[in-house]
C-alpha cells in the first residue's frame, strides 16, 4: 500500500470498523442517565441442550445491545431491561415463555428466536397480544406470511433471509459452480426448516434439469449410514443438507468414515462446532449462511463482543442478529415515540435503510422479510470455514 493511499479492503474495514464503533456508543459524550420504569423488551433463546451456541451467542449480544443503549440514556428517557427465557429449542416452552413475557413481564416486544419451528408455535400468541416480534434465524417463508391465507403475520418479522432463497442457493451452487449431475437430499421429516429448504432446494435442481432425490430421518436419529449407502449406489456427487449442525457433522464424518467425499452443502444450520464432530471430513464443504464472521462491518461489534465477555464469538452470525434485533427495537421506540408495541409494530414495518451492523435494512411489507438481505458463501477448511464469495442463483 502506498504511502498517503488506502486500499479498497482498508477502506472497508475502517468504514465497517467506524460505524460499529458509532452503533456502540464508543466514540465518546456525555449522556443523561435514563430513569423511570424500564423498557421491557423480550428475547427467547436456546440457552441449554443442543443449539445452544446459537442462542447463547444472541441472548449475550443482546445483553451488549441494551448495555450500550443504557450508557447512551436508554429509550425515549428510561432505562431498557432485556428479558430473556431459555426455550430449550422446544415450540412448548416458547409457548410459555412468550405468554410469560406479554402477560407478566409486559414486554413492549420480543427478539428471537432462530427455530421456524419455535416461530409457527408463537405466532399466533404473538398476533393476539399485538406485540411484534423479530425472528434471528428462523428462515420458513410461513414464519411471516400464513400459508393458509397468503397474507402476512402483522407483529412477526426477520432478520435473516428464507428457505426459499437458501434451499435454491444450495442446489444452483451445487449445480452450476460443482458441476453436480445428480443431488441427495438428506433432511429431517417433519421439521420446518428442513421441509422448506428441502422444497426449494428440489425446485432448483428440477428448474436446472438435475437429478435429485430425498432421503429422510427422524429427529433424534444418529446414524446416517443406510441414507449414505443407499445414496452413492443411487450415483449421488452432491449431498445437499436440510438439517441443524449435529446431523450435518456426522453425515460428513460418517460419508469420510465409508470412504465417499462426494461434494456437500448446507445452510444457516452450521455451526464451527461442526469441525469437533467431523474434524477434517468438513474440508471442502460449502454452506450458505447469513454472514461471515470475517466481513469487515462487523469488526468493531467482534471486538466489543471479546471485550465484554472476554472471548471470541464463535458463532458471528447469530451474535449480530441478537445484536442488531435490539437496534432495530431501539430504532422503532425512538421512531415510534413511544412504548405502545402497535406503535413499535407500526414503525418496524415502516422501516427503511436502517444501518445495522452488518447491513441497511428495509422491511418489505408484504412479507416482513429483510429487502436484499445479502448472503455468503463458506467453504469449510480442516479446522474452520471461511468466506468464499457472494453467490446469486440463477433466476
Amino acid at each position: 500500500m502506498s504511502k498517503g493511499k488506502m486500499s479498497k479492503g482498508m477502506k472497508a474495514f475502517m468504514k465497517g470498523f467506524l460505524l460499529a464503533a458509532v452503533l456502540l456508543g464508543t466514540c465518546g459524550g456525555a449522556f443523561a442517565a435514563p430513569a423511570g420504569e424500564p423498557i421491557k423488551i423480550g428475547y427467547i433463546a436456546t440457552l441449554t441442550g443442543e443449539g445452544s451456541t446459537w442462542g447463547q451467542h444472541e441472548r449475550d449480544a443482546a445483553l451488549l445491545a441494551v448495555k450500550e443503549i443504557n450508557a447512551k440514556g436508554g429509550l425515549l428517557g428510561r432505562p431498557v431491561e432485556l428479558v430473556c427465557y431459555d426455550i430449550k429449542g422446544k415450540p412448548e416452552e416458547a409457548v410459555i415463555a412468550v405468554r410469560r413475557m406479554i402477560d407478566h413481564d409486559k414486554v413492549v416486544g420480543i427478539g428471537g428466536c432462530n427455530y421456524s419451528g419455535v416461530q409457527l408455535a408463537i405466532a399466533p400468541v404473538i398476533d393476539r397480544a399485538k406485540v411484534p416480534n423479530i425472528a434471528s434465524t428462523a428462515t420458513n417463508p410461513a414464519v411471516t406470511v400464513d400459508p393458509d391465507t397468503g397474507k402476512v403475520r402483522p407483529y412477526t418479522f426477520r432478520i435473516n433471509y428464507t428457505d426459499t432463497y437458501q434451499g435454491t442457493v444450495i442446489a444452483d451452487y451445487l449445480i452450476r459452480k460443482c458441476g453436480a449431475k445428480k443431488i441427495a437430499i438428506i433432511g429431517d421429516v417433519g421439521d420446518a426448516y428442513s421441509e422448506g429448504l428441502t422444497e426449494y432446494e428440489k425446485k432448483q435442481a428440477d428448474k436446472l434439469g438435475v437429478e435429485n432425490k430425498f432421503w429422510g430421518y427422524r429427529g433424534g436419529d444418529v446414524d446416517f449410514r443406510a441414507q449414505l449407502t443407499e445414496a452413492k449406489a443411487w450415483g449421488a456427487d452432491a449431498i445437499g443438507l436440510t438439517m441443524l449442525y449435529k446431523e450435518m457433522a456426522l453425515v460428513i464424518k460418517q460419508a469420510a468414515e465409508m470412504g465417499w467425499k462426494p461434494y456437500f452443502m448446507g445452510g444457516t444450520g452450521y455451526s464451527p462446532n461442526m469441525f469437533e464432530i467431523a474434524g477434517d471430513a468438513m474440508e471442502g464443504t460449502f454452506w450458505v449462511y447469513g454472514l461471515s464472521g470475517e466481513e469487515p462491518s462487523i469488526a468493531g461489534l467482534m471486538a466489543a463482543f471479546e471485550k465484554e465477555y472476554g472471548s471470541r464469538a464463535t458463532e458471528p452470525m447469530n451474535m449480530a442478529f441478537g445484536y442488531d434485533i435490539i437496534q432495530m427495537f431501539a430504532h422503532a421506540i425512538t421512531a415510534a415515540g413511544s412504548d405502545d408495541p402497535t406503535a413499535i409494530r407500526d414503525a418496524i414495518e415502516n422501516t427503511k435503510d436502517l444501518q445495522v451492523t452488518h447491513f441497511k435494512w428495509t422491511v418489505d411489507k408484504e412479507t416482513h422479510n429483510p429487502l436484499n438481505k445479502p448472503g455468503v458463501i463458506l467453504k469449510g477448511l480442516k479446522d474452520r470455514a471461511v468466506f468464499l464469495e457472494t453467490w446469486m442463483p440463477e433466476s
